[in-house]
């Protein structure tokens, strides 16, 4: 949100205050206060009649400092909170000899505060600044007609990128951009996001969180194009620093107290077939394309139903469609016989024609409005309802109706929506703030699907496909990228999706295979395959297409035969990718910049990415087959063809759709898998 008119001047209907000066402090237990009046304070006089803005400093683990700005301290605080893990860490206070300064510190942090002159704060790594609080950064806003905001700005150095935010379809590199952390479903070709996470990473080697699970508005170098900002709305700010070092130890800081990405299955790395949405499938359907990925040697992993598994209207009533699939058990037996894992489509919403709807609105299971009704659209269903996870008993209600399913021999689900959430005229059981539950009710609804497949399945086999997401979501994987169109624009603006994602604590990630909106030119196909199959996890989706090869031309059935092949002999180089994952909170799939921070030439690249720490793939984006990218320093062999090239440089090659830009490092295991032993050495 942009408060100003140019650097000097404030927007119509908005007044600013900011601190002017520290007046005092306070050294409470593990806490440092300082206290900062809006004006300097020359008499006694001058304490009357101004705001004081109260900023503390605190150390919810080591390497990481907490910040809360406040305003009016009586008012409520809005819930609910990011789950956030503390850790043990005894912060040191300290003053400097001439009393200019003090400082507080969590182990290798350090925030410095100039006790005298303008309002000025450092936040140090080993002594280095990393960013900084200065005089015009932190405002306390009144605007017209919608109420108090509060702001901070965080300095931004020369040539310092900034990334992550969630997943962000648009340039990957986040300077100069606005963003609005609210969950939307807006498709990949759109500011919107599905999944909005109010955490940001800095090419300098740090991290900032803002704990605020509500609506946070991110000016970076936009508004002010030497400075981070972001704003609130309501009388206080808080916001966590993480340490410096790598961009990969800020993600251990941050997961650390965010959640780490859990093991996922073995089988969750294979290839994912689903029904596409809106197309006609019954049992034969199902098994005829089933069976015919058998007969021509593709392997795959799970099968998906997508939504008309249930009947139209009747969303989600979790009652398998009788005219379409009259004996699921014997359906999904006979998948299992032919070894596939089964997937079925769920969402939130209870349709008002849903078994569910009455029983839900009985029990007071169903949000309600101000005046005790339940809340209802007929956006996407008719008469929907939404299922109040804030009440416990709605939750266990909910999970109890997906037991049903898990002994029909369901193995996992894909949670779809989630964004949709009301604000206006609603009341959530727990008195949640309805701005703040928005973005927030996407981890309420994916942890009790997980949480449910975790102690029905076991630990290390519990597997989503979820579309939404915030902070701390990455704790119960997969996600994928959404609506996309069946274009090369699509499939790069899916890949800046996923890489600002996995820059913003999420380990794994997936997308669409061929697009989902359209049916993709079968070239646009195949060079979707590849890069599809050398993601963390691989999908086949559609909307009223289906996704199968053979339909498409004999050439896509002899691609996706070769990437899945070439995707299982990896499987052991990513399943120790997953291991970190699981460990430091290091994504599988990340960014070049995230590999290769100290290389200024991967600070901005988004067409080509990293698959563990040892393989580069480039996908190619065009009907030519021609392909630019950067090869770090080093020895790196092709994957496919065996050429070796020495690194430190951009490299331009033309591939047909047999295959890619896919490198691994020399002597690297994954190189090994894929081409011997001689190759790897």
């Amino acid at each position: 949100m942009k408060f100003t008119n140019g650097y000097w001047l404030l927007r119509d209907g908005v007044t600013m205050q900011r601190p002017a000066e520290v007046h005092d402090l306070e050294i409470r237990e593990d806490e440092l206060v300082v206290h900062a009046p809006v004006t300097r304070i020359l008499t006694r006089g001058d304490t009357l009649n101004k705001p004081v803005l109260s900023v503390s400093f605190t150390a919810p683990r080591e390497d990481v400092i907490a910040v809360r700005i406040e305003h009016f301290a009586g008012h409520r605080e809005s819930l609910p909170r990011f789950a956030l893990t503390p850790g043990p860490v005894t912060p040191e206070i300290t003053r400097s000899e001439d009393g200019a300064t003090a400082a507080f510190t969590s182990g290798r942090l350090t925030a410095r505060v100039a006790l005298r002159g303008p309002w000025h704060v450092d936040y140090l790594w080993d002594g280095e600044v990393l960013t900084s609080s200065t005089a015009r950064s932190i405002g306390y806003a009144q605007v017209e007609g919608e109420g108090p905001y509060v702001h901070e700005q965080l300095s931004l150095s020369v040539g310092e990128h900034v990334y992550g935010l969630g997943e962000r379809f648009g340039a990957f590199v986040k300077n100069g951009q606005s963003v609005d952390i609210w969950n939307a479903d807006g498709g990949t070709s759109s500011e919107q996001a599905y999944k909005n996470v109010p955490f940001y990473l800095s090419s300098r080697g740090y991290g900032v969180l803002v704990d605020d699970a509500g609506p946070v508005s991110f000016e970076v170098g936009s508004e002010n194009v030497s400075a981070t900002q972001f704003s609130v709305p309501g009388e206080r700010l808080r916001y966590e620093v993480y340490g410096g070092g790598t961009p990969l130890e800020v993600l251990d800081r941050y997961t650390a107290r965010s959640g780490r990405p859990p093991q996922l299955p073995e089988w969750s790395y294979g290839l994912w077939l689903s029904t596409s949405f809106t197309t006609d499938y019954d049992e034969e359907t199902v098994l005829s394309f089933v069976d015919g990925m058998a007969e021509r040697d593709i392997p795959l992993s799970v099968f998906h139903f997508d939504c008309f598994w249930m009947r139209g209207f009747h969303w989600s009533d979790f009652t398998w469609d009788p005219a379409t699939f009259p004996d699921p058990r014997g359906l999904l037996r006979k998948l299992h016989e032919r070894g596939l894992k089964v997937c079925v489509w769920i969402n939130p919403y209870i349709a008002q024609r849903s078994a569910l709807f009455a029983e839900g609105a009985q029990k007071g299971y169903l949000l309600r409005t101000e005046d005790g009704s339940v809340w209802q659209t007929d956006l996407w269903q008719a008469g929907m309802a939404l299922v109040d996870f804030t009440n416990p008993e709605a939750t266990a209600w909910y999970t109890g109706k997906l037991e049903a399913l898990l002994e029909d021999g369901v193995d996992a689900f894909k949670t779809d929506f989630g964004e949709r959430i009301p604000v206006e005229g609603i009341r959530w059981h727990d008195g949640s703030d309805p701005l703040r539950e928005h973005n927030h009710y996407t981890s309420r609804f994916n942890q009790a699907v997980f949480e449910l497949l975790e102690r029905r399945r076991g630990e290390g086999e519990a597997v989503l496909f979820a579309r939404s997401a915030t902070a701390g979501g990455q704790r119960f994987p997969i996600h994928w990228g959404g609506d996309c169109e069946s274009t090369y624009v699509a499939m790069a603006q899916s890949l800046r999706g996923g890489l600002s994602l996995t820059s913003s604590g999420f380990g794994y990630w997936s997308h669409d295979i061929g697009g989902f909106e359209g049916t993709p030119d079968p070239t646009v196909f195949k060079r979707w395959i590849a890069f599809g199959l050398l993601s963390t996890h691989s999908r086949l989706h559609g909307s009223h297409s289906y996704r199968v090869p053979w339909l498409f031309d004999e050439e896509s059935v002899v691609v996706m035969r070769e990437f899945t092949r070439l995707k299982e002999r990896l499987l052991p180089y990513l399943l120790d990718g997953a291991e970190e994952t699981t460990r430091r909170g290091a994504p599988l799939m990340r960014s070049m910049a995230l590999q290769f921070p100290a290389d200024p030439a991967c600070r901005g690249l988004d067409t080509q990415y990293m698959l563990g720490p040892d393989v580069l793939v480039a996908p190619v984006f065009q009907d030519s087959g021609a392909v630019e990218f950067y090869l770090p320093e080093g020895e790196w062999v092709h994957l496919i063809d065996g050429e070796r090239v020495r690194g430190g440089r951009f490299v331009a090659r033309t591939y047909d759709v047999h295959s890619l830009g896919v490198f691994a490092r020399a002597g690297s295991r994954a190189l090994q898998l894929v081409r011997g032993d001689e190759e790897g050495a």
